[in-house]
């Protein structure tokens, strides 16, 4: 069976090194407890400050070997005058191997078009790092196939299959986010009939055979009191955390579901 891929996406927290470490320091714990039967990869994606100091971690005790560095964004241009903005060839030179895209925060709150995304998407490529292309609906209404196809269209125009093949997907259902007024959980069926909609689009656009395609994660709001019926699925591979995986216990406990 592959591994699954868990996605511990911190977002801006938390508020100290000290406090990202002890984080670290207790999943490394529960991984020495493991052994050697892992079914799962995990990919941590700190904030940028916290980038170098977590890489050097990973390369560590349980860590090596079982977990990546990721970054949660990245500019479209490798130099320039862009203030504030982080480039491909800085993530690279921090050991950053994965990086998230097109995260629904960017996408909603910071009003990032697929246009920007797709830009995003191809710097990650060109810098030779694996994107963790974030997709999905913010209601689920009638038109929600309509607007998943457009929007997978976008965000990967003019990639070549063999691009596309290097990604990874995550769909997060914007109306499953617990921080979102009216948000209501999502299911395992419902997440699915997306993801095959999803996969259906890159079969028939870029003509991508079943062994080629990228790999989906879930991401709406993963606790560990719903992982288990989503990473249980098999048609999921994986799931993108966000609140919980900067509770120690909570992570754990989600982990221990695999």
């Amino acid at each position: 069976m592959d591994k699954k891929y868990i996605v511990a996406n911190w977002k801006m927290n938390p508020q100290t090194w000290a406090e990202a470490e002890q984080i670290l320091d207790f999943v490394d714990d529960y991984l020495g407890s493991l052994g050697e039967s892992k079914e799962f990869s995990l990919i941590f994606c700190p904030p940028f400050v916290f980038l170098e100091e977590a890489g050097k971690v990973l390369k560590t005790s349980h860590f090596e070997h079982e977990a990546f560095l990721g970054a949660q964004d990245i500019f479209w241009e490798d130099t320039g005058a862009d203030t504030g903005e982080i480039s491909g060839p800085m993530l690279n030179k921090l050991g950053a191997e994965y990086v998230i895209v097109g995260h629904s925060e960017r996408r909603w709150k910071l009003g990032e078009p697929d246009e920007t995304v797709n830009k995003k998407l191809k710097a990650i490529l060109r810098n030779a790092m694996v994107p963790i292309v974030c997709v999905g609906e913010r209601v689920r209404d009638g038109n929600f196939k309509e607007f998943l196809k457009e929007q997978v269209e976008k965000t990967f125009a003019g990639l070549t299959p063999d691009d596309i093949g290097k990604c990874i997907i995550a769909y997060e259902p914007v109306w499953a986010i617990s921080s979102n007024p009216g948000a209501r959980p999502d299911t395992p069926e419902s997440a699915i009939e997306s993801i095959h909609m999803i996969r259906e689009v890159l079969i028939g656009n870029w003509k991508l055979e079943i062994g080629n395609l990228p790999k989906v994660l879930y991401g709406g709001s993963v606790t560990s009191k719903n992982a288990a019926d989503f990473i249980g699925q098999k048609e999921i591979d994986g799931i993108l955390v966000g609140g919980a995986s900067v509770n120690k216990d909570e992570f754990v406990k989600i982990l221990s579901q695999i």
